[in-house]
């Protein structure tokens, strides 16, 4: 059951809000904990999975921005998703972005 506070805000949403900070307070807490423990490699090698998870949901966006008229066989169906991860992964592993080396040259200088 949802009530409305003025125009679109409901108290749903409020509740939402505020476990939404509970959480990311959680998780912020738990990754410095973590964070302080972790070797060089295990924090790089984390790095490098968010690069390429986020080098993955580039691909699928691209993907939808082209669009076809030819219709999609069923194995690029199936399998899509796992060859866009494989790109991806090989994309990080020959250099990617750069995005995960940023990445963790500020939690070093953070930390």
């Amino acid at each position: 059951m949802s009530i409305s506070i003025g125009g679109n805000y409901s108290v749903d949403a409020a509740l939402a809000q505020a476990n939404s900070t509970k959480s990311s307070s959680k998780i912020e807490d738990t990754l410095n904990k973590n964070l302080k423990n972790a070797s060089d490699d295990e924090l790089m090698d984390v790095c490098k999975t968010f690069e390429s998870y986020m080098v993955e949901q580039m691909f699928k966006e691209m993907k939808k921005s082209v669009g076809s008229e030819e219709e999609e066989s069923p194995y690029v169906s199936y399998f899509g998703d796992t060859l866009y991860q494989k790109y991806a992964e090989d994309i990080v592993d020959n250099g990617g972005m750069g995005i995960a080396q940023m990445l963790y040259e500020s939690m070093k200088r953070n930390s």
